[in-house]
């Protein structure tokens, strides 16, 4: 899976010279939280609702409406932008792009194409992608397991489902209590919470938990 397939598109975008009132304005209007910055065609920065937020006038202020709305037309999106903007490529690997996210703590990556901003791939947008990750929108039994790291490990849990009339809606492996362990949390259709739990003891090497699980 790659950006492109995920991006939101085409991007919602602001300029230099767009007013912080006219932004907060068009994100809320939107439901977005950040907006890359375009200037002739071009990426030059990205401003997010927090930044528009903390340099807006306190609550607390002792200016007049008309001052407010005087200021909040002067300031722009150039002196609170992000100039200095983490991207990536239509091309670039789902899990690449959550990796810059998670390491640089930033919501959203401009996605680019060539020179071209194409689009935003967003927390969300990851979010729904974890949620048909883990079959979070279908019904069956969901059970997470732990099992020694070795070949051939996660094909005996495979073939033991399907053996038993069993189909894998949804499979995730994440890191386990040691290096030499795996854990693994999936979802079944057509099997009870007893008959999987039978049917996997034998080939892991803890059943961790076993439950009906709906949308």
């Amino acid at each position: 899976m790659f950006v492109g397939e995920r991006m939101s598109h085409p991007p919602i975008t602001v300029t230099p010279e767009t007013s912080i009132h006219d932004a907060m304005h068009l994100m809320r209007t939107e439901h977005i939280r950040r907006a890359p910055v375009v200037s002739h065609g071009r990426l030059v920065g990205i401003v997010s609702l927090k930044d528009l937020i903390n340099a807006s006038p306190s609550p607390a202020t002792t200016l007049s409406v008309w001052e407010l709305n005087y200021l909040l037309s002067k300031l722009t999106v150039e002196r609170v932008m992000t100039r200095d903007v983490y991207t990536v490529t239509v091309d670039t690997p789902i899990e690449e792009a959550a990796r810059i996210m998670a390491d640089r703590r930033i919501g959203g990556l401009p996605v680019m194409k060539g020179n071209e901003l194409v689009g935003i791939i967003t927390e969300t947008d990851l979010f729904k992608i974890f949620l048909e990750l883990m079959g979070a929108r279908n019904p069956g039994v969901r059970a997470t397991v732990s099992m020694v790291d070795e070949p051939g490990g996660l094909a005996k849990l495979t073939a033991a489902i399907a053996n038993s009339g069993g189909n894998i809606i949804a499979l995730g492996t994440f890191a386990g209590e040691t290096a030499s362990m795996s854990e693994v949390t999936f979802k079944v259709s057509g099997m009870t919470v007893d008959q999987v739990r039978e049917v996997i003891t034998p080939v892991v090497a803890k059943v961790i938990d076993v439950r009906e699980s709906h949308p």
